[in-house]
C-alpha cells in the first residue's frame, strides 16, 4: 500500500525507482521474467496498489502481454535483462510497427562485465534495428523520471519505447524525489484496429511507412529533448557519453565540456555538430559496443572512442581516466587490497549437488542450462560439458546424439531447472520426442527461480505477491508430450538416485528424471532447521566419500604426524572429515554416502 502523499526524498536503488516511476506514471499492467540485474523491478512493482504485475514463463510472453494490455488502452511495460531481450525480440520488432493505444515501455538491462550473465549485450542495437527510440539514465533519480517521459513518448509516437540501464544504475543507491500518480489518459476498452494490429503483409507494408514517418519526427524531439544536454567547460576536450559512462566522464575531468546523452537512438545530429565543432578533440565514452561513436564518425566527425576506451567490460572513473589521460592518473591510483579467493559454490543443503556428484562419475556428456546449478561445472564436481543459453540443454543434447548416430558408445544427457524448463525447455523437448530423440533429460524441480532470488515461476504454485496458484505437474506434462519413461526422485538420497540415474541412461530410448527437493533458501525452509548432522570422529576412516560432494559445510582436517596412531586410528589414514554443524542444512547426502556411520543427525531443538 503506497500512500498519496509520500516524503520528499527516499533512498533508492535504480530499481526501485524505475518501479516507483512506473507507479507515477500510471502504468496498469507490468510483466516480466526475473534475470540479473532486472529483477528487482517486477518485485517492487508488485507492492504498489492499483498495478498488475506478474511473472511471465519468459520474456517473449511479457511483453506479448504488455502489448496486449497497451491494445487495451492502458500503460503497460515489460521488464527483462539484456539477453532477455533475445527473446523478446519477435514480438519487439512487430509492434514497432503495430504500435498500441496505452503508452508501452520496455525495460532492458544490459550487464557488463557478465557479473551474472553467459554474454555482454549492447541493447543500444536493438532500438536501432527496430527503430524504436531509448532512453537511458545516468543514475536512480533519472531512472524515475525517464520511465515517465517513455510512457508519455510511447503514446505520442504510437510505439513501444526503450529502457537501457546497466547493472551499476540497477544495484546503486541514490536520492529519489517521490511524485504524485498519474491519471491515465485513455480510457481501458476494447476497440478494433485490424488494420493497425494485424500484421498481414498488406497492413503492414502501411505501417511501414508510418515507422520512417515516425524516426523523422522523433529525430527532431531527440534534438530538442532536454535529455540530450550540452554542459560548457574546457574546449580542449570534449566528450559525448551518456547512461553511467556521463558519472565516470564527470568524475575523471570535471572541468571538460560533456555532451550528455539521455535519449540515447535516435541520436540528435545537428547537436553533435554543434557540440564537436565547440571542442578541440572529442571522445566518446560509452560501455560496451562503439554504438555512438560508429554514429558519429558516420556523420563525418572525427573522434575517439574504442581506440582508447576498452570495448569489453564495465567502465569506472579509473578506466575512463586511465585510458584518456594516463600521465594525470599517477599518484591517485592504489592498488587494491588482496582477498581470500570466495569460488562461486552451491549452498549447503542443495539438492542439485546429488545429481551432479552422480553425474560426475559417468561416462556422459552433460549439456547443462542457465541456473544456479550451472555451478555444477566447478570443481570438485566438474560435472557440465556446455551451457549456452535458457533452454538449450535438451536441443544440444538432441543435436550431438543426432550428429553422434546410433553407433556412439557415449551417453548424453541434459540438465535444466525447473524455470528454466517452464521459460524455454518445453519445445526442445517436444523436438526431441518429435524427432526421436534418445538420451536422457534431468529437470531439477527446487520449486522456485533460485539464481535470481527465489522467485515464483508456473511450477512453483505461488504468484508473484506469494499468492497460491495453479502449478504445473512436470510428471503429468513430459508424459503429455510423449516420454514414456519419466521418474521422480529425491536427489538427496543419492544412492538410490545413482541406481535411476545409471538405468535411465542406459536406456535406448528418451526418458526423463524430474529430480525434487526444495530450494534450501526458500523462506519456509531456510529458518526452520529441526537438525543438523555432525561428525562422529570415532566413526571415520578418511575414505573421504562426503569431501567428494563438494559441500562448504564439510571440511577435511588432516592428521599432524604421529596422531593417527596416538588416536587409535590405522598409519594409514591421513585424516578425518568434520561438519559444520552451523552451515549444515540437514539434507543428509553426505550420510546417505557414509558406510561407516559416521555423519550421524542431531535434533538441534534437544
Amino acid at each position: 500500500m503506497i500512500p498519496e502523499k509520500q516524503a520528499e526524498t527516499v533512498w533508492m536503488s535504480g530499481n526501485e525507482a524505475i518501479a516507483l516511476g512506473a507507479y507515477e506514471a500510471g502504468v496498469k499492467v507490468a510483466s516480466g521474467y526475473p534475470g540479473t540485474p532486472s529483477t528487482e523491478i517486477m518485485e517492487h512493482l508488485s507492492e504498489y496498489d492499483g498495478v498488475y504485475t506478474e511473472w511471465a514463463p519468459n520474456e517473449k510472453v511479457g511483453l506479448e502481454v504488455a502489448i496486449g494490455a497497451s491494445f487495451g488502452g492502458v500503460r503497460a511495460m515489460a521488464t527483462m535483462k539484456h539477453v532477455g531481450l533475445n527473446v523478446a525480440a519477435d514480438p519487439l520488432f512487430t509492434a514497432a510497427y503495430t504500435g498500441g493505444r496505452g503508452g508501452l515501455v520496455v525495460l532492458t538491462a544490459d550487464d557488463p562485465d557478465m557479473h551474472s550473465s553467459q554474454n555482454e549485450q549492447d541493447s543500444r542495437n536493438y532500438a536501432f534495428a527496430a527503430k524504436l527510440p531509448m532512453l537511458e539514465p545516468a543514475d536512480p533519480a533519472e531512472a524515475k523520471e525517464f520511465i515517465k517521459e517513455a510512457f508519455e513518448l510511447s503514446e505520442e509516437l504510437d510505439c513501444p519505447v526503450l529502457v537501457r540501464i546497466t547493472t551499476r544504475i540497477a544495484h546503486v543507491k541514490a536520492v529519489v524525489t517521490p511524485g504524485e500518480r498519474l491519471q491515465p489518459m485513455v480510457a481501458p476498452g476494447l476497440e478494433k484496429h485490424p488494420e493497425k494490429f494485424v500484421m498481414l503483409p498488406a497492413m503492414a507494408r502501411r505501417r511501414r511507412l508510418y515507422v520512417e514517418e515516425r524516426m523523422t519526427r522523433c529525430r527532431q524531439i531527440a534534438e530538442d529533448s532536454g535529455n540530450n544536454v550540452i554542459e560548457s567547460g574546457d574546449a580542449q576536450r570534449g566528450f559525448i557519453t551518456g547512461g553511467v559512462s556521463y558519472l565516470y566522464v564527470k568524475e575523471a575531468f570535471p572541468e571538460a565540456s560533456i555532451l550528455k546523452l539521455g535519449m540515447v537512438w535516435p541520436l540528435p545530429e545537428q547537436k553533435i555538430r554543434e557540440f564537436a565543432g565547440s571542442v578541440d578533440e572529442l571522445y566518446v565514452v560509452e560501455e560496451l559496443d562503439p554504438f555512438w561513436e560508429i554514429h558519429v564518425k558516420a556523420m563525418g566527425i572525427s573522434c575517439h572512442g574504442k581506440d582508447v576506451i576498452p570495448a569489453i567490460g564495465e567502465l569506472n572513473t579509473g578506466v575512463v581516466k586511465q585510458s584518456i589521460d594516463p600521465a594525470r592518473l599517477r599518484g591517485e591510483s592504489f592498488s587494491p587490497e588482496e582477498l581470500p579467493p570466495r569460488p562461486p559454490n552451491m549452498c549447503p543443503g542443495c539438492p542439485h549437488r546429488g545429481v551432479f556428484f552422480t553425474l560426475s562419475r559417468l561416462d556422459v556428456f552433460i549439456s547443462g542450462d542457465i541456473g544456479c546449478y550451472t555451478l555444477g561445472f566447478l570443481p570438485p564436481l566438474n560435472a557440465l560439458d556446455s551451457t549456452v543459453c535458457m533452454g538449450a540443454s535438451v536441443p544440444i543434447a538432441h543435436g550431438l546424439e543426432k550428429a553422434l548416430g546410433a553407433d556412439s558408445n557415449r551417453k548424453i544427457v541434459a540438465v535444466i531447472g525447473d524455470s528454466t524448463f517452464v521459460h524455454s525447455g518445453i519445445t526442445g523437448l517436444i523436438n526431441s520426442v518429435y524427432n526421436g530423440s534418445k538420451g536422457t533429460l534431468i529437470i531439477l524441480d527446487n520449486g522456485t527461480t533460485a539464481m535470481t532470488g527465489q522467485q515464483p515461476n508456473p511450477a512453483s504454485g505461488a504468484l508473484i505477491s506469494g499468492e497460491p496458484a495453479q502449478s504445473i505437474d512436470l510428471e503429468a506434462l513430459c508424459k503429455a508430450l510423449g516420454v514414456r519413461h519419466v521418474s521422480v526422485i529425491n536427489p538427496h538420497e543419492v544412492p538410490e538416485s545413482r541406481k535411476i540415474i545409471r538405468a535411465e541412461i542406459e536406456r535406448d530410448e528418451l526418458s526423463v528424471i524430474i529430480s525434487q527437493a526444495p530450494c534450501v533458501l526458500l523462506p519456509e525452509l531456510k529458518y526452520q532447521k529441526p537438525i543438523t548432522y555432525f561428525t562422529n570422529i570415532d566413526n571415520c576412516v578418511g575414505c573421504t566419500s562426503c569431501i567428494r560432494i563438494g559441500c562448504p559445510a564439510i571440511s577435511w582436517t588432516p592428521f599432524a604426524k604421529g596422531e593417527a596412531e596416538a588416536r587409535g586410528y590405522k598409519k594409514s589414514q591421513k585424516g578425518y572429515s568434520q561438519i559444520d554443524e552451523v552451515l549444515c542444512n540437514d539434507c543428509g547426502q553426505c550420510a546417505s554416502l557414509c558406510k561407516f556411520g559416521a555423519i550421524t543427525p542431531r535434533d538441534i531443538n534437544s
